[in-house]
């Protein structure tokens, strides 16, 4: 099932079944559900250089400071701690990321768990582009993150 190339031969049942056998109050506590696809051998064989492990590790740096400085004297040093009150305060959508939210809260059937941490996933994403609004791309970024919930809700 999901493979690129290759047909699924399970029915609707087994599919539905396999993609239900977490629960939704258990996948609700998941920051993050992505099914990871294999991967093409053109893309492993290429020879072009990735972004190395210490550039990505200066981005995450740089992301982690501009968060214990926002959240300074909160007694919260990073997006995933945020409490309600102040997922308010620090996760300022655009309007057009407001609406694609909302959107998506729909679409999604999500729970106020899943909207929460779908927010800090966002405020996070925003946070390494060196964004202060949580722009719509960030949030579609966000989004794709929760796949697994969209398709165990279809």
């Amino acid at each position: 099932y999901g493979h690129p190339t290759r047909a699924c031969t399970c029915s609707l049942t087994k599919v539905s079944l396999y993609l239900n056998r977490i629960s939704g109050p258990l996948l609700d506590r998941m920051d993050l559900q992505v099914e990871v696809p294999p991967v093409e051998y053109e893309r492993m064989a290429d020879s072009r250089p990735a972004e190395s492990s210490a550039e990505i590790k200066k981005r995450v740096e740089a992301a982690r400071l501009v968060q214990q400085r926002r959240y300074a004297g909160t007694g919260v040093t990073c997006n995933a701690r945020l409490t309600p009150a102040l997922l308010k305060k620090y996760c300022v959508l655009t309007p057009e990321a407001d609406r694609l939210l909302a959107a998506a809260y729909e679409r999604m059937g999500l729970s106020g768990r899943s909207y929460d941490r779908m927010l800090r996933v966002a405020r996070t994403i925003a946070d390494l582009d060196g964004s202060d609004a949580i722009q719509s791309t960030h949030l579609a970024e966000a989004i794709q993150y929760r796949t697994t919930e969209l398709l165990s809700r279809e």
